[in-house]
Formats: structure tokens, sequence, C-alpha cells
């Protein structure tokens, strides 16, 4: 008799401690945000959500993306910029962008670094971007085809790209 398949993952989950955590700048679009507290979720991370939200905590489009995974989430509000860098570095941040000229894959992310996205429809804004000019980070893609990839989708690139560094050590580091 063949085995059930369980729905729970058998993968090893040994990411160190503190992990990451992601930064949600006047995000707008529920699902986005919904997917990507479930990711935070999976994955150990503090979602920071900051500044006028294009939604409410309780929209049905978010909680249904988030699915039952919201009591899983660490979350925290922050009225603007300046209430969460009061609350972490902005030193220990990434910021990413389309006019980010540092490849996501070449930064070495170290345990308690912040990755900091902006809203779907203006990014971040530019003040702080020119602030920080040494940590704004992109992901490349063919600009002749496409503006911009979807924010959940550019969080679950970067993150699963800096736990998968800091699992694997130096090594995985070397050479890209």
């Amino acid at each position: 008799m063949q085995p059930k398949h369980t729905r729970h993952c058998t993968l090893p989950f040994n990411w160190p401690e503190p992990s990451l955590q992601v930064a949600l700048i006047e995000p707008e679009i529920p699902p986005n945000t919904g997917n990507i507290a479930r990711l935070c979720a999976a994955t150990g991370t503090r979602l920071h959500l900051v500044g006028r939200l294009g939604f409410r905590l309780n929209d049905a489009t978010l909680r249904r993306a988030g699915l039952d995974y919201w009591d899983a989430v660490d979350l925290e509000r922050h009225a603007d910029l300046a209430a969460l860098f009061q609350r972490i570095a902005a030193a220990s941040c990434y910021f990413f962008s389309t006019r980010g000229a540092t490849n996501y894959a070449s930064v070495r992310y170290q345990p308690g670094d912040t990755l900091v996205f902006g809203c779907e429809t203006r990014g971040l804004p530019e003040e702080l971007l020119d602030r920080h000019p040494e940590r704004v980070v992109g992901i490349p893609m063919r600009r002749d085809r496409v503006r911009s990839l979807n924010l959940a989708n550019a969080v679950a690139i970067v993150l699963y790209e800096a736990l998968r560094q800091m699992q694997a050590g130096p090594r995985a580091t070397e050479g890209g």
C-alpha cells in the first residue's frame, strides 16, 4: 500500500536567527501584501507595513491571499518612514528599485537585514534612494518588455536568495 501524501514541507528549515525583515512602503494591492505576509510566515521573516496602505488590514482579498497564516505573521505597523527607522537602522536596509544598479544576487545578505520595497505604482521615494545610493538594489529584467515585476514576486525572489546565502554560508556566495 502506498503511503499517504503529506501536505507538510519536509525540507529542513535551519536559517539563522535573527532572520531577515521585509518592509513594504505604502503597498496598494491587497493580494500582493497578503501573499508577502504568507511568505513571511513561511520563512520566519518579520513584516513591516509602513505609511498609508491602499487597503484595510481586514480587507477580504488581503486575508484570502494570506490564507489562515495570519496568526503566524510577525507584523509591525509604522506610521511613516521615520517611525520605521526609529525601529530599525537604515544601515541594515537594502532598498529595491527598478533604478538599482547593484544586482540583488551580488549582495551579501546578513541575518537581521531589512529588505525594503516600495508601493506597486510609485516604488520607493526618490529622496530615500538618493540618501542611500550604495544600498539601492535591482532585479535584472528585460526593460524592452516590462517596467517592473509584481511586488510579491520581487520580494520572494530576493528573500529566498538571501535565505539561501545564509543557510549555505560563505561558500554559497563566492563567485555569484
